[in-house]
């Protein structure tokens, strides 16, 4: 894996280097340069995806974990990189083209190379042809044909050898040495003349008393004993573990984002919501001139919307109505509705009545991307029959969302549509990534005008 990953590198830095400039200028200039660069950035990821684990079989295929870590360490080495270089006023010997061509091929590649080693790696496991040794497992009676350990041992390696199921009530006896002597006699005797290199123990971790029998019983043989969690405590060590001291805790629910995270998601808004306001500040002004000259009324429609952790605020609209409903009952907009204004339709249309919620983005209490925010009432009564709708609230609101640019947008009219869209925006906060936010940002521009469902 690690020559691979080196080798793939300093491929593609020398071989962007000379097609690009062959292709832009004629002349290869010096590649040296770029291959003394290549080899640096080759030694430095690796030496980066060492630290992060990233070559233990149990991180080569968990693909999502695997593509995270080489997008993170990839543009993070080349960012580090163009800094040092730009501090020692090294960078004008590098082509910038050739620089991004390098950036792009080399990700792809590594990309594309996991991908390919991760389901190898996999199949191999499998297979047995990466066997990490014979074993035998001790199992509490019942609990090897419930818990999916034996198959899971066999896909990782191992070559079960033995199973032997030992009854509860014998597990339980105090006695248990002694009553099951010969069997354990009989067990190590096998052991030495199969070479058994792993003893697995697969029993309720409460029966410490049976555990510590067994170990004892176990100790003239020179392997290693692992103990398997019984189906019950398995499910609680799939989540992450913290421990202080002697006490250990599961996080059986983590916050949706890590402070990185919310810290990339907010320097993405705060820029995003510059820029635009910035670029759209000329269609805000006529839109605002439009609203005053065509209706009676604010330019700005505020309502009440829960926010991050339910917490309410005051989201900023154009306005496109005659009324200025915020209370316990709001009825949705409608097709043809007669409460919405000449322009309001129109502002509807091409969401152009959302860009004031560019000031909710700055004041930190929306987002760019994000699921959109109800109204305090709809808010209420959804959360009252749709079980997990408040998981919504884990992530700030947002101007668009993963919902919105797959078509569900608008009125909502059956519950069915609801519990879709809440759906959708539950996959969006378990999947994020800032990638997801910029995609959803490319998509939200292409299909904002005409929609069939805003009213």
């Amino acid at each position: 894996m690690m020559v691979v990953d080196a080798t793939l590198i300093v491929v593609s830095g020398i071989g962007c280097a000379v097609g690009y400039l062959l292709a832009t200028a004629g002349v290869v200039g010096k590649p040296e340069i770029y291959a003394a660069a290549s080899i640096l950035v080759a030694i430095n990821f690796v030496l980066l995806t060492i630290v992060q684990q990233g070559y233990q079989i149990k991180t080569i295929t968990d693909r999502p974990r695997t593509f995270r870590m080489t997008l993170t360490t990839w543009t993070g080495l080349f960012g580090a990189l163009l800094a040092i270089a730009f501090t020692m006023k090294v960078s004008e010997g590098f082509s910038r083209g050739a620089t991004i061509s390098f950036y792009l091929v080399g990700l792809f590649l590594l990309l594309a190379w996991k991908t390919v080693a991760a389901r190898w790696t996999a199949h191999a496991l499998r297979s047995g042809a990466f066997a990490n040794g014979r074993a035998i497992m001790i199992a509490e009676f019942g609990l090897a044909s419930s818990s999916n350990a034996v198959d899971d041992l066999g896909q990782h390696g191992y070559r079960l050898m033995r199973v032997i199921e030992i009854p509860a009530k014998e597990i339980a006896s105090p006695l248990l040495l002694s009553s099951l002597a010969p069997r354990f006699e009989e067990l190590i005797n096998y052991a030495r003349e199969h070479r058994i290199e792993h003893v697995f123990l697969l029993i309720n971790w409460s029966r410490q008393h049976a555990i510590d029998s067994i170990l004892d019983a176990l100790k003239i043989l020179p392997v290693p004993v692992h103990l398997v969690p019984d189906p019950n405590t398995a499910r609680f060590l799939r989540y992450p573990l913290s421990g202080a001291s002697n006490t250990f805790t599961a996080e059986l629910r983590r916050a949706p984002l890590t402070y990185r995270e919310r810290a990339l998601k907010r320097a993405l808004d705060l820029a995003g919501a510059s820029f635009a306001l910035f670029v759209f500040a000329p269609v805000m002004m006529v839109t605002a001139l439009l609203i005053k000259l065509t209706s009676k009324g604010p330019v700005f429609f505020r309502q009440t919307r829960h926010g991050f952790g339910g917490r309410t605020f005051k989201i900023f609209k154009f306005r496109t109505m005659r009324v200025l409903e915020d209370g316990p009952t709001i009825q949705q907009a409608q097709k043809n509705d007669p409460r919405v204004t000449p322009i309001g339709k129109w502002l509807r249309k091409t969401s152009i009545d959302e860009l004031p919620q560019l000031l909710n983005v700055l004041k930190g209490d929306m987002s760019l991307v994000g699921p959109r925010p109800h109204a305090a009432a709809h808010n209420t009564e959804y959360e009252q029959i749709i079980g997990n709708y408040a998981f919504r609230h884990h992530v700030k609101p947002g101007i668009t969302g993963w919902a919105q640019v797959n078509g569900y947008r608008g009125e909502t009219r059956t519950l069915e549509l609801m519990q879709k869209r809440v759906e959708y925006d539950l996959w969006y906060i378990n999947n994020w990534s800032i990638w997801l936010d910029l995609s959803i940002l490319v998509r939200t521009a292409l299909i904002s005008f005409g929609q069939p469902t805003a009213y």
